[in-house]
Formats: structure tokens, C-alpha cells, sequence
């Protein structure tokens, strides 16, 4: 049974002096070295003020009336890392290859899974320059490989944020789905709404085997599981989709990872 912890504490003048991982194995059945493997994995939060921020050090100095907050799940804390692949570095952004299973941000469960957290870390080893902060302007499900903008300054992420969203970043993606496309004719634009919110797709067959077919896609709109939605509607869902696709998509067929790739 997956060992899951939810706990809030507001500090007053009896504890605050006290290390934090040391108030939170107190109070729960965890000990320190799970309390800082969870800290260092994003899974504690202090709140002071107004404010909420990770904490990942237990030497930081507390003070009364801090909340500390704890979400630990021993199932998300073990999860592996699959490694993103840094493709290009031009200092106030970089671009990189995200693969599948990695999320582009993380919870309040944790954000060492994620590539934004991944790459704060990871960034200076890789490139011998000095640690930068890391600004999401876009995202990629989960479950979709392929390449990202991470930008490492607040300029150069309000300028790609705005170039996202004015539609003057071509948003292109490759999928493999179950069914010959090949009847549809090329730039086949679906229009519907995903969540509630106007959303259009473009679809183009490219080739064919079997069963599935090749497609590239173009996102005019940018929903969450956007592409996955539209595509299933016609009733063409991508190979590998356990949300919107075949059942029959198994590990017995030799498909692992959703066919979807930007």
C-alpha cells in the first residue's frame, strides 16, 4: 500500500527555531531522511505571508507564523526520471528534446519529475556556465515526446510567451493513428471546442502501413490534449493513447508510448 502524507502546521515562538525536518517527522510517522528526500523533491511548501514557495532545505530559518505543508506520496517520490537531451543553448533560452513520461511542470506532490526542475538542476553541468533560473512559455503532455523552449530570463520569456500567443510560433507535430487517413483530404481542419475553449487542427496524411497511418499535424490553438481529442473524434485515435485511444493499444502489440511527437 502506497504510503501517502498530508500534513499543515502553523509555526508559532515553541517550534519556529526548530528545523523543519525535524518539526515535520514529529508530527507524522515519517522519518528525517524521508522528510528531506521529499524536500529536495519539492514535496514541502512554506507558506509566509502571502507567499508560498518549495522548500527544500531544512536549514532554513523559520519563523512564527510560518505554515509548513507537506504532500508526501512514497509512489510519486520513487517514480524514475526519464532525462530530457539539451539540443541548443543560447543563453536566455535553450531548446531541448523532452521524452515521454516526463511532465513540464511538477505538483504539489513534487517537481523533481519534471523538465522545468530537471533542467534548473541540470543546466550548468551540461553547458559549464552558472545556474539560470527557468521560465515555461509552453507545455507538452506527459505522454507526447519531442522539442521544447525553455527560456532562462524574464525578457526572453514574456517575448516568446507573446510569440506563442499571437500564433507567430508554427506549432507542428508527427502521430501515428489506428486507420487509413488517406481518405481525408490533406490540411483536413477539425474545429471544436476542448474544455469549453475554441480549438482548431489541421491534419495531413503522409503515408500509410497496415492498419495506421502517418500524420502531420498543425495546432492553430493550443488546449490541453488538443490533438488527441480532435483526432479521436473522427474516430482515428492515436496509437499508444490510453485516454482516448483503443483499448487494444498493449504492451502485447509492442506499443508503449503514445505515437505523438512535436
Amino acid at each position: 500500500m502506497t504510503e501517502i502524507v498530508e500534513f499543515k502546521l502553523t509555526l508559532d515562538e515553541s517550534n519556529c527555531h526548530i528545523k523543519a525536518s525535524q518539526i515535520l517527522a514529529s508530527h507524522t510517522n515519517l522519518s528525517q531522511a524521508k522528510i528531506k528526500d521529499a524536500m529536495q523533491k519539492g514535496a514541502v511548501w512554506l507558506h509566509r505571508g502571502k507567499g508560498k514557495q518549495r522548500l527544500r532545505r531544512a536549514s532554513k530559518a523559520l519563523k512564527a507564523g510560518d505554515e509548513l505543508e507537506l504532500n508526501y506520496n512514497a509512489e510519486v517520490l520513487r517514480q524514475a526520471i526519464p532525462e530530457p537531451k539539451l539540443i541548443h543553448d543560447a543563453y536566455d533560452y535553450s531548446i531541448w528534446f523532452k521524452p515521454y513520461g516526463l511532465n513540464c511542470q511538477g505538483s504539489r506532490w513534487g517537481d523533481f519529475a519534471s523538465i522545468n526542475r530537471w533542467v534548473e538542476v541540470n543546466l550548468a553541468k551540461l553547458s559549464n556556465t552558472h545556474e539560470r533560473p527557468v521560465f515555461l512559455v509552453h507545455r507538452l503532455d506527459r505522454a507526447t515526446t519531442g522539442l521544447m523552449v525553455l527560456c532562462h530570463s524574464k525578457k526572453a520569456a514574456q517575448c516568446f510567451s507573446e510569440m506563442f500567443s499571437q500564433g507567430r510560433v508554427d506549432k507542428r507535430y508527427q502521430a501515428i493513428v489506428h486507420g487509413d487517413f488517406s481518405i481525408f483530404p490533406q490540411d483536413y481542419e477539425v474545429n471544436s471546442p476542448v474544455e469549453g475553449k475554441a480549438a482548431c487542427s489541421m491534419f495531413s496524411y503522409v503515408e500509410g502501413k497496415g492498419e495506421y497511418s502517418l500524420l502531420d499535424v498543425r495546432l492553430l490553438t493550443g488546449r490541453k490534449h488538443q490533438i488527441r481529442q480532435h483526432i479521436s473524434s473522427l474516430g482515428y485515435p492515436i496509437v499508444g493513447d490510453r485516454l482516448y485511444g483503443k483499448s487494444c493499444d498493449t504492451e502485447a502489440e509492442g506499443v508503449r508510448d503514445l505515437q505523438l511527437q512535436s
